[in-house]
């Protein structure tokens, strides 16, 4: 069996099973126990499946904590994130930026950009953005305390009658066929509104997230025209980015 066609097996045997051990794997395939810890090396860097020690299982899908335990972890990484964003973004350009620790460190890096106009529904965001030389509005909706945020479908239908030159969207993962995918139902429909009405999607996402899954999907990765991140992923994930022309910074 060629090496692709064991490795679909394998990942067919660990989504029926929920987690596979390297001998049972190595006598159901017929081959030594080190083929298989490549297969599992191989799916787990593409982030199919999570390594465990002697086999592999299912990946759980990423659930985040909450905003104020979020904001402190990764500082440094998120500072980096904020400088390389603040390269992309010119002074007149309009922007989405959604809710999140990652996109709020990016809106303190360009509150004193001139003539930007920010479109957010992180009351974080605007408070920022309003202290600073742009212009913001505040989307409405229902109010969600534990983000500072408003979602629901009020602020649907506002977000439809702006346009964007960027989303500035985060993620609570990256994964390598669903692209960007977040942990919260209303804050992901937000995220997908944003970039169906901008004209480039910015991800902005620490390396922590790639090869992660949450559970919801916001947009193909294809879709995606920029991510910026604090190091650059794998082989495979960098493979499946230039494979969707997606630009990582």
């Amino acid at each position: 069996m060629k090496p692709g066609n064991r490795q679909a097996e394998i990942l067919l045997c660990v989504e029926r099973d929920g987690e596979v051990s390297v001998p049972d794997l190595a006598a159901r395939f017929e081959v030594s126990a080190e083929t298989i810890r490549r297969d599992l090396a191989h799916l787990a860097a593409t982030g199919a499946l999570q390594k465990v020690h002697g086999g592999a299982r299912r990946v759980r899908l990423h659930v985040e904590s909450s905003f104020e335990e979020r904001i402190s972890e990764q500082a440094a990484e998120k500072a980096i994130i904020a400088q390389k964003l603040r390269g992309l973004v010119s002074p007149g350009d309009t922007c989405f930026i959604d809710t999140g620790t990652t996109t709020l460190v990016c809106a303190q890096a360009i509150a004193d950009m001139p003539e930007l106009t920010v479109i957010t529904n992180s009351l974080h965001i605007a408070r920022l953005m309003g202290a600073g030389k742009g212009k913001v509005f505040l989307l409405g909706g229902n109010f969600a305390p534990d983000n500072d945020e408003t979602v629901g479908p009020i602020a649907l239908a506002q977000i439809a009658q702006f346009r964007a030159d960027y989303a500035v969207i985060g993620a609570a993962a990256l994964d390598l066929e669903a692209g960007p995918m977040d942990a919260n139902f209303e804050e992901a429909a937000i995220a997908r509104a944003m970039c169906a009405h901008a004209s480039k999607i910015i991800v902005v996402a620490g390396s922590a997230k790639y090869g992660k899954r949450a559970l919801h999907r916001v947009c193909p990765l294809e879709d995606v025209d920029t991510i910026v991140s604090d190091k650059a992923p794998g082989e495979a994930f960098q493979a499946a980015l230039d494979t969707a022309r997606v630009k990582l910074i």
